[in-house]
């Protein structure tokens, strides 16, 4: 039997390997989509990701017959294990082959590195912060993915049930909403009584208030307030946001941005972009050369998608039982019409969160995906 050689990256060559894993792996996956190979660089070097302010992190890649076989990244949270009083080491960019021994190896060589770091616990995948892709694919192995989620082939949850300790910690599912004809009679009703009751009101950004104004920040200064209490969240620091301003705010289409304002108070907001998704897959493993710009830009400027993906939404508690939700949806659902979308889909949802489950039932709409979150005592 040919031993399994775990070896960790150690230069920006290994790196490239590291990354290079996974579009090896899926190639000719119909259902796979590649991520922007830039943006998987910058997010796993020190010097291209801020939360390197809060996080370590140690990337090993496994061999067998001089072939590899795997990867994994060990990754420590300091701002997530305080808030959340524990001593955890999560582990990321998990793929392997088909090969039990392959995804063992990998997770007791994370197991070993968190325990040499005084961690007591294992969890994942999760990323580095909660805008990082999280969870493992364990439904939804037929639905094409999006460039925000884990795309993994159907034997790796078969391979976390043979793994000795680990254990379902949490789980996320991703729903595809039809988008109606005409703002629903609820939407409208509760738009028209917030507006007059509470004096909420939408606000369309311009580019020079998200980048110059601050009102970029002030997104994800609201995104830190509304997801503080889901599982795992790490607060996100200024370095974090203005990384995630450039990133998102910069690009996006800001009719697809929607706020909510109470007097001059940002109490909810909506980003959404659309579907990169069939365009990612006719680039050369997520590079932009030769022609993957071309792909990418068709959707960024003209919309050459029939799918929105609801990235980010997020509504003060307090206003939530207000119908500021309804607010933001009776504006997107608008523009969503404006540019031919006929689908939305939602990015992962906690399955315990029946609030924000709870509001797409005005809405038809199904379960496409569920993506899970496994924890073990180290």
């Amino acid at each position: 039997m040919s031993k399994i050689e775990i070896i960790p990256v150690t230069s920006r060559k290994e790196l490239k390997q590291f990354v290079q894993f996974f579009y090896d792996l899926y190639r000719g996956n119909d259902n796979a989509v590649p991520y922007l190979y830039s943006e998987e660089m910058s997010t796993l070097e020190h010097d291209g990701n801020p939360s390197f302010e809060c996080c370590e992190a140690q990337y090993f890649m496994a061999f067998k017959d001089g072939k590899m076989v795997g990867r994994v990244a060990a990754i420590i949270n300091r701002r997530a294990n305080e808030r959340w009083d524990c001593k955890q080491v999560r582990f990321s960019w998990f793929d392997f082959v088909d090969d039990p021994e392959v995804s063992a190896a990998l997770l007791k060589t994370v197991e070993d590195w968190g325990r040499s770091k005084g961690m007591t616990e294992i969890a994942g995948p999760i990323g580095f912060i909660d805008t990082d892709r999280e969870g493992m694919l364990v439904e939804g192995f037929d639905e094409l993915s999006t460039m925000y989620i884990n795309y993994n082939y159907p034997y790796y949850p078969q391979h976390m049930e043979q793994i000795a300790g680990y254990e379902k910690a949490n789980d996320w599912v991703e729903l595809r909403v039809k988008v109606p004809e005409v703002v629903p009679d609820k939407f409208a009703k509760i738009t028209e009584m917030v507006r007059k009751r509470y004096g909420l009101r939408v606000h369309k950004f311009s580019r020079k208030e998200l980048i110059g104004g601050g009102w970029g920040k002030r997104i994800f200064d609201l995104l830190n307030e509304t997801y503080k209490n889901l599982y795992g969240f790490s607060q996100l620091s200024d370095h974090q946001i203005n990384q995630l301003v450039n990133d998102y705010i910069k690009i996006a289409d800001l009719n697809l941005v929607t706020g909510v304002m109470d007097g001059d108070k940002l109490v909810g907001f909506g980003v959404t972009f659309p579907s990169f998704s069939r365009a990612l897959q006719k680039t050369h493993d997520g590079h932009y050369l030769p022609f993957g710009w071309w792909h990418l830009l068709k959707i960024l400027k003209w919309h050459k998608t029939d799918t929105v993906d609801l990235l980010l939404i997020g509504v003060l508690p307090e206003y939530r039982s207000k119908g500021a939700n309804a607010l933001i949806f009776d504006d997107l659902i608008r523009q969503f019409h404006r540019y031919g979308f006929d689908w939305a889909e939602t990015g992962p949802q906690m399955e315990s969160n029946e609030g924000v489950l709870s509001q797409w039932q005005y809405l038809e709409s199904n379960q496409i995906r569920r993506h899970r979150c496994y924890k073990k005592e180290i």
